[in-house]
């Protein structure tokens, strides 16, 4: 576990996902940032690809450069089941909320991140919808599994490129 100035620092931080049960998701800090980590469950990952909930997407192909290529994909991960965010709104920098329980923000609310603050919503992919004030999808970390219940956040994979945050659009 690195100091908390090592972590400001910006060092490549190691988070088991064996306790992250489905459907759950943890927060831990990487670079003062918050990092959302989300066990998509099977239902959720398929609300995803939904034809008329990604019509309501304001960029659902990730065009804006929000993430790493290596997640430049429906589920906007490397691996569907784990998803990986900094949760901070593309609007005014506030926190958003996990709320993950289908109506818990609206009528035909599939769940996913809503900021209280000024109403932004965003899917569980990290995918912000149409009309809203955010501008931008959440932005994903560089991040690599270094086996197969463990990610390293804060480093791309072998393959994955020189992505860094310095890279996207907003935070």
């Amino acid at each position: 576990n690195p100091s908390a100035d090592v972590l400001a620092a910006g060092a490549p931080v190691d988070i088991d996902l064996t306790h992250v049960q489905p459907g759950q998701q943890i927060v831990v800090l990487w670079r003062s940032r918050p990092i959302f980590i989300v066990n998509r469950t099977p239902n959720l990952l398929k609300t995803l690809q939904d034809p008329k909930d990604v019509a309501l997407l304001s960029d659902p192909n990730s065009t804006v450069m929000q993430q790493p290529a290596y997640a430049k994909n429906w589920n906007r991960s490397i691996q569907p089941q784990y998803l990986v965010l900094v949760g901070i709104c593309t609007h005014l920098g506030c926190i958003p909320s996990f709320m993950p329980q289908a109506n818990s923000v609206s009528p035909g609310w599939l769940g996913g991140y809503f900021c209280p603050c000024h109403g932004s919503r965003y899917d569980l992919s990290g995918r912000v919808y149409s009309g809203v004030p955010a501008p931008y999808n959440l932005p994903v970390p560089p991040y690599r599994f270094v086996s197969k219940t463990v990610i390293r956040i804060g480093e791309n994979p072998p393959d994955g490129g020189d992505y860094s945050l310095d890279s996207i659009e907003q935070i």
